[in-house]
């Protein structure tokens, strides 16, 4: 072998020894977008791309170029598969949103006074604990449950905010030693959560301000404070300090951004332009149907991170 010969040989085995572990599916791996903020699918949003396996999923996300991952059914998966996932995700280098921790939606649960009902609060968030410890994350997701309207019984608004705030210091208590955070997310009325209690970032806002917990934080949805109450930017900016996490969804349908009236460029920029280092969630639909619905969410996540 000649010299020239024996060094391009050479040179080429020591690049297979360094190359990752994990291959990417991609035909052209180096021409992955590089997302400038955390945008985290999550599964079956590519099950026709990428199969059915969630750890191919994973690996098919990060392919793309997505960094972060969330999964509002985490609790109710088999251990072994929790383990997996957050196995995966660490070779990946991808980071883990949210979970569920407590979603009474329709149920009537930190409005009104319940021993019971409370205690079995305080349980979904002692085992939440565990789960995230497990999967490696730092933010679960908790609605505090519909406002009280139970006839001539019902609580004023302000005894039922004293309640809410009560019942979240109480699960603080619990979340803060392990340094995990739980999300409050208002939901709007109109479209889909008639009777919630917790409807718009401001209360939101002064709810957290009042629990005074770095373990109580805002998930602000973008889908839904664009039905509830819009003039989304500046309630970012009035929200800021409390927000730990966003969600995102275009508006109507709650699909891709770019399928509706919301202006999801401005808003990343936004978040970018205030250093934001935690997770936003793709908590939404595909517009199209099968692989090439997927590609066009892709696309439409790279399209608004072009800013």
């Amino acid at each position: 072998m000649k010299r020239r010969e024996f060094l391009a040989a050479s040179a080429a085995i020591g690049a297979a020894a360094v190359a990752p572990t994990v291959s990417l599916a991609g035909p052209d791996a180096a021409k992955k977008h590089r997302f400038k903020l955390k945008y985290a699918p999550h599964f079956n949003m590519f099950k026709h791309s990428a199969g059915d396996d969630p750890i191919d999923q994973l690996k098919f996300a990060a392919d793309q170029g997505f960094t972060a991952w969330e999964d509002n059914g985490m609790k109710k998966r088999p251990v072994e598969l929790q383990e997996k996932i957050a196995r995966t995700m660490e070779q990946l280098g991808m980071q883990m949103g949210v979970f569920v921790a407590h979603g009474s939606i329709g149920k009537l649960t930190f409005a009104r006074k319940d021993k019971d009902v409370w205690d079995a609060v305080l349980k979904d968030i002692q085992d939440s604990i565990e789960v995230a410890k497990r999967v490696n994350a730092k933010w679960m997701t908790v609605v505090p449950g519909n406002v009280d309207e139970t006839g001539r019984n019902r609580l004023a608004m302000g005894y039922q905010t004293a309640n809410v705030i009560e019942l979240l210091r109480r699960c603080s208590d619990l979340l803060e030693p392990h340094q995990l955070v739980m999300v409050l997310e208002p939901l709007n009325w109109f479209a889909n959560h008639g009777g919630t209690f917790l409807q718009g970032s401001p209360q939101a806002y002064a709810i957290c301000k009042a629990v005074n917990s770095p373990s109580c934080k805002i998930l602000f949805d973008v889908y839904h404070q664009q039905i509830t109450e819009g003039n989304l930017i500046p309630n970012i900016e009035k929200c800021w300090d409390e927000i730990g996490y966003f969600q995102c969804g275009d508006n109507p349908g709650r699909k891709e951004p770019g399928t509706g009236e919301i202006n999801y460029r401005n808003i990343f920029k936004y978040i970018h332009s205030r250093k934001f280092e935690g997770v936003l969630g793709m908590e939404h639909g595909n517009s199209g149907k099968g692989a090439e619905g997927e590609q066009a969410v892709i696309d439409a996540y790279v399209d608004a991170d072009n800013f």
